[in-house]
């Protein structure tokens, strides 16, 4: 299963959006990962590149098989060993307290529950593990709200099933994660529903 399409176009669709900032985006936000390192929603694998040294593990989940055939590809061309598991954010088949990093960019937009995602998360994560998140997310209000709102359906038709409309701090903020840090932006060269950005840090408290 999975949408062949969809992974066929996805690097291309983008390209322009990587150039403009969003690598570099996601270069600052994963230099922080340490450890045994999950990235959740691995899609085609254009995080691989930006993981630092000091990951001394690499686990890649991702649910759609005709992404996961191409991430396996990426993966093997790495300059680092990488596990890819064909599993879902709701469901993840790893023990508790295994990780110490956790990565989600560009994800919970598309999960089917994103508060059972987060729950799996915090799960598998070590005490004082840290969740390093990109995403985009609902506008704080006004004309693009409502646009995003009215435009969920549609968009998700033609966008591998992306919600733009979630309050995903807010999920973050409910979730068994303490949220630590958060930067508001925008998603470069991307269609004004999903411009405006999340970036940040969450923490699984020692407790």
């Amino acid at each position: 299963m999975g949408n062949p399409l969809f992974a066929a176009l996805y690097d291309r669709m983008m390209a322009s959006t990587e150039r403009a900032g969003l690598a570099d985006r996601r270069a600052g936000i994963l230099a922080q990962a340490r450890g045994e390192t999950l990235e959740l929603g691995a899609g085609t694998g254009l995080n691989l590149r930006h993981y630092p040294s000091a990951v001394t593990a690499l686990v890649l989940a991702e649910p759609d098989a005709a992404m996961a055939r191409r991430l396996r590809k990426r993966a093997a061309e790495a300059a680092r060993a990488v596990e890819v598991v064909e599993a879902p954010a709701e469901r993840l088949p790893f023990p508790d307290a295994r990780f110490d990093t956790a990565v989600v960019t560009l994800v919970l937009c598309t999960v089917s529950d994103p508060r059972r995602a987060l729950d799996e998360i915090a799960r598998v994560l070590k005490p004082g593990g840290r969740l390093l998140f990109v995403e985009h997310v609902r506008a704080p209000g006004g004309r693009l709200a409502r646009w995003q709102d009215r435009l969920e359906r549609p968009w998700g038709w033609v966008a591998g099933g992306c919600h733009p409309n979630r309050d995903t701090l807010a999920t973050l903020e409910a979730s068994a994660l303490s949220v630590e840090s958060v930067e508001h932006g925008v998603l470069p060269k991307a269609p004004p529903l999903v411009r405006p950005l999340l970036a940040g840090t969450a923490v699984r408290d020692e407790a």
